[in-house]
């Protein structure tokens, strides 16, 4: 009897000695989250005049898989001029750190000119329209402004350092097999026309290969998604900046760039319904 009592007590001790563990290394977890693992927002060097904003910005993608595809700042100046100013921009979506340029129009020279800043803040929000999560940075504006003053690492520096990738997904074809009828008799001899026959060397010898001259690239005056789209995501892995796959079809970006042509070719080309179309500019 009191074996097996000294047993039990053992046991309950054991199992409480876990439990307790397990509490202790989910708090340590939860807290190397919130002094570590928090998302960063810098602020950079921007490359396209007194209308843009160049930012970089990193969180943990694994924890929170989600495509980041827009920025808002939000002056709040109660005391000076202007009062309030609410900007907005969207660009290509990115699933990993990354650095963006943006241009928030006329109303970003309204921040930068801004006067009586002693207590004024500014909201920063990124933004994932997909996922419906936003991340809220907040700072005084003065030092926001010295800040993006005194910025010198571009966002094409920060991708370099960060090492942003877009990787293309793989998809595996369905090997087919089919009964063919047999040759036809001949007394010419049988050889396939491909070109590591020798006997076809020359109709090949101006094919793709090292010789091949380069394409021109081109503009695209309008591209468009027809009826069939299955969402694989093949189009939006190849040039995210023009299109956004959503859970139930594929959109044109509003602010797509519509200047390599190339690449938008290569999204139509891999679409396996054959959905999207463009017209190249005259």
């Amino acid at each position: 009897m009191n074996t097996t009592l000294i047993a039990m007590g053992i046991a309950c001790l054991v199992v409480v000695g876990l439990i307790v563990n397990l509490g202790v290394l989910s708090l340590l977890s939860g807290a190397f989250h919130f002094l570590f693992g928090q998302p960063k927002f810098d602020i950079l060097k921007s490359e396209g005049g007194d209308t843009s904003f160049a930012f970089g910005f990193r969180w943990n993608n694994a924890r929170e898989p989600a495509k980041f595809d827009k920025i808002r700042l939000r002056l709040f100046n109660p005391f000076g001029s202007p009062s309030q100013v609410d900007v907005v921009s969207e660009f290509g979506a990115k699933d990993s750190d990354f650095g963006a340029d943006v241009n928030f129009g006329p109303g970003f020279k309204d921040i930068l000119s801004a006067s009586g800043l002693d207590n004024s803040t500014m909201e920063i929000e990124v933004v994932s329209q997909k996922s419906g999560i936003t991340h809220y940075f907040k700072m005084k504006t003065r030092k926001f402004l010295e800040t993006y003053r005194a910025a010198e690492q571009t966002a094409t520096e920060f991708n370099d350092k960060h090492g942003y990738v877009k990787t293309k997904p793989v998809y595996q074809s369905v090997t087919q097999s089919f009964i063919a009828d047999a040759i036809p008799e001949s007394d010419k001899p049988k050889a396939l026309r491909i070109a590591s026959n020798p006997m076809f060397a020359a109709e090949f010898a101006a094919g793709a290969g090292a010789g091949e001259a380069a394409v021109e690239n081109f503009s695209v005056a309008k591209v468009w998604i027809e009826d069939g789209c299955i969402v694989c995501n093949a189009c939006e892995g190849i040039f995210p900046e023009v299109f956004d796959v959503t859970e139930d079809n594929c959109v044109i970006r509003p602010d797509a760039p519509l200047i390599d042509g190339l690449k938008i070719l290569e999204a139509a080309e891999a679409c396996p319904t054959e959905v999207i179309k463009f017209d190249k500019a005259n």
